[in-house]
């Protein structure tokens, strides 16, 4: 039974949201926020990204650097920037990426929720990461940044979906990313009853991405509870946006790695081929089928067929990534954690399989594209309460912060 509800969001002057919107903080590096922000002052990201304001160098996680986010907020605020909504209402949110669309549901979603396993993940954290945000949220007296979940298709929230769509929305343009970003208000009664009622009747939800933000988001909750004594505060619940499976797409998540361990590629070839059927191939290998992949190797593509002998069928064992770290990355190239191995890096499917190609031509040697892990297998593997591996999805568009604010006061 989750509990999702409607909220007053505090949201960008219409003629404001573009220049507002900003991709989410952890999708860029140091040089990259404080570039964006010197190009666009405007952007939330300078809010997301506190030490931006500060020179090159600065502690981000200085107290005072936290202390500016949330003066940046509040005073833009405060000057009109944004809007409060007067009575809870959820909203719609629909973006478009590359000729396909997917629309959710803007809401609080409950900590106790979380706590209890309604909201389930498939990723474990990093306590620094979590303790960041924590600081962040604490500071600002809201959440900036929603948490991107997904349910099983409800048809009761599809028709009220569809309806609103038939509307006009509040806000309507395209963000730098080339996402088409469509927002409306749901604010009818019945809608918001109906709404309500269906994630009343769900018993799971999941996190798709944002684990950090909602692991920070609980431990706020859930340390105001435990200094007010008791009573409802609006910090037991957290900013979320909530899709149905059907309109979510997962991308690859590609793997390049910095050596073959001191073997030559004669061998490294020998030892795959113990594993795996292994052609070459003219053309970059973007895999069709689970339990292919693509090699870049010394400027050729290869096509890497699992054998049956390697394939598993436990939720966890039997995803591709877990399939090459099984086989690959920890027996032959010696990457035993690939969260702490400095030789591997990840890249995700965006970019395309040009990028494993650039890296390494740069500072990397092999490269493997993988086939997308799927909603089915992310669904499977919360519901075993399990975690995937690192690195198993990218979703792609993300989420922009600054469109939704959900204020504790």
């Amino acid at each position: 039974m989750a509990d999702v509800r409607p909220f007053c969001a505090i949201r960008p002057r219409v003629d404001l949201a573009e220049q507002i919107a900003a991709l989410p903080y952890d999708v860029f590096d140091r040089k990259e926020a404080r570039r964006f922000v010197e190009e666009r002052p405007g952007s939330f990201l300078a809010i997301d990204r506190p030490e931006t304001a500060f020179e090159e160098g600065h502690d981000m996680y200085a107290p005072e650097v936290y202390a500016k986010a949330h003066d940046l907020l509040w005073e833009r605020i405060g000057k009109g920037d944004f809007v409060r909504e007067q009575a809870p209402a959820y909203y719609l949110y629909e973006q478009t990426w590359r000729g396909r669309t997917q629309t959710g549901i803007v809401a609080c979603a409950s900590v106790d929720d979380y706590v209890s396993g309604v909201i389930k993940k498939h990723e474990n954290t990093r306590k620094d990461k979590e303790e960041d945000r924590v600081r962040h949220v604490d500071a600002c007296d809201a959440q900036t940044g929603p948490i991107f979940l997904c349910f099983r298709r409800d048809e009761a929230i599809a028709q009220v979906v569809a309806s609103c769509r038939e509307t006009e929305p509040v806000y309507d343009f395209t963000s730098h990313d080339n996402t088409k970003n469509r927002i409306w208000i749901i604010d009818k009664p019945d809608d918001i009853d109906r709404i309500a009622g269906a994630f009343r009747a769900m018993d799971s939800i999941y996190i798709a991405d944002g684990h950090h933000r909602c692991a920070s988001a609980v431990r706020v909750g859930l340390a105001r509870r435990e200094q007010s004594g008791g009573g409802a505060l609006e910090s037991d619940h957290f900013l979320a946006v909530l899709f149905p499976e059907d309109e979510l797409q997962i991308l690859d998540y590609n793997r390049v790695v910095r050596d073959l361990n001191g073997l030559t590629e004669e061998a490294f070839l020998a030892a795959l081929a113990e594993k795996f059927d292994v052609t070459p191939a003219g053309q970059p290998v973007a895999p069709e089928a689970k339990g292919v992949f693509g090699m870049y190797l010394g400027e050729q593509w290869y096509r890497l067929c699992a054998k049956d002998a390697v394939k598993q069928t436990d939720a966890v064992e039997g995803l591709d990534v877990s399939l090459l770290q099984r086989e690959v990355l920890a027996p032959i190239l010696g990457i035993g954690d690939p969260k702490t191995d400095k030789r591997i890096d990840f890249v995700g499917g965006v970019r395309g399989l040009q990028e494993l190609e650039r890296r390494c031509h740069t500072d990397m040697c092999v490269a493997f594209s993988m086939y997308p892990t799927s909603l089915a297998e992310l669904f499977a593997v919360a519901d075993e309460g399990r975690l995937m591996p690192p690195k198993s999805t990218w979703f792609e568009p993300k989420l922009l912060s600054g469109l939704f604010i959900h204020a504790f006061a």
